[in-house]
């Protein structure tokens, strides 16, 4: 009886500790903001260099950072730890700042969600990977989520990272076709709970809202928010109902490029979604494929994403760039008071 009641009063204990957490902030200046996802440690990497060229002060991994597609962990760290020898990539770990999120791959097993069993310790690897320090709130919650502020001058910026696996509920195929899951959730309550918190309590100019898988998208077959119609719905709800400032969408996962635009009574001015998705591979069968909401072309080429950030005009430009640091699309966004 002592050590169950020692048990649940520790787990009350991390609980409420995690809700009092502030975001992690940075008195760094901040003006660009690299972006990236699906990346094959063993295969070659020909971004890194223009990247460099960018001068990011910040890079946000989106998931597939490595392939790892495994329950055995000592493989899992191997990769990861291949992935951090890549010449170009220290070299971007000396002048930026790292943060990031998984998705499937990096998690350690394909479309998978809160029943992969290695989870907790696949967790710790991942975090080990992005250098976050041992002690972490990142650590001792469930899910890699987290949020971070970068100041410039008066101004700042936030990046909220969505996990979108730890919780996640299973999905199902029939005919290979994903079924709706009407009931089950993407986030899972405690990350919810601390979502709600840091967006109705953001004070940032600009607000970065990151996850593995696709927001806007609804009408492709493979893993996105939709298919979890109730929480994406909830979702848009929150970023509405909380009032945050010039909210800005980033995903992966597809293994292709594309801008998509969600428009309605919530977001008047426009919601709008940067996918960046194929750093060392990308969709090699592409053909064109629909998406009502995609104002962009589609990119099916070797690519990252570019935030830059224009604090005197108040203006942000998101660009999806290549090899040589040629702009494949580009959308400017007002940033407004």
């Amino acid at each position: 009886m002592y050590n169950i009641s020692k048990k649940f009063n520790i787990g009350i204990l991390v609980s409420l500790t995690l809700l009092l957490v502030s975001t992690m902030a940075y008195s760094q200046e901040v003006q660009r903001i690299a972006f990236g996802s699906c990346n094959k440690h063993d295969l070659p990497q020909p971004l890194w260099n223009p990247i460099i060229e960018d001068s990011p002060e910040v890079f946000v991994w989106l998931g597939d950072n490595v392939y790892g597609d495994t329950h055995d962990m000592n493989l899992l760290k191997r990769k990861y730890d291949a992935q951090k020898a890549i010449e170009g990539y220290q070299k971007l770990r000396q002048t930026a700042k790292i943060i990031g999120v998984w998705d499937d791959h990096d998690f350690g097993i394909n479309d998978g969600g809160k029943h992969y069993a290695q989870k907790e310790a696949s967790m710790q690897l991942m975090l080990d990977f992005l250098d976050e320090p041992k002690d972490s709130p990142r650590r001792s919650q469930e899910g890699v989520y987290g949020a971070y502020e970068y100041h410039h001058g008066e101004n700042s910026v936030k990046i909220y990272l969505l996990d979108a696996r730890y919780s996640r509920d299973t999905l199902y195929k029939e005919d290979g076709q994903y079924l709706p899951n009407l009931s089950g959730s993407v986030l899972g309550e405690e990350q919810w709970t601390w979502l709600e918190k840091e967006l109705k309590n953001s004070k940032a100019d600009v607000n970065i809202i990151a996850s593995g898988i696709q927001f806007i998208p609804t009408e492709h077959p493979h893993e996105k928010w939709e298919n979890y119609p109730k929480e994406r719905e909830r979702l848009f709800d929150l970023i509405h109902s909380s009032k945050v400032k010039n909210p800005v969408l980033l995903s992966g996962d597809r293994h292709i490029a594309e801008i998509s635009k969600l428009k309605d009574s919530r977001f008047t001015k426009g919601l709008y979604e940067i996918t960046s998705s194929g750093m060392t591979h990308v969709w090699k069968s592409y053909k064109e494929e629909y998406n009502p909401y995609r104002v962009s072309g589609l990119v099916a080429s070797l690519h990252y994403g570019l935030a830059s950030i224009d604090w005197k005009n108040k203006l942000m430009n998101f660009q999806i760039k290549g090899e040589k640091g040629q702009v494949y699309i580009e959308q400017t966004i007002q940033i407004l008071d």
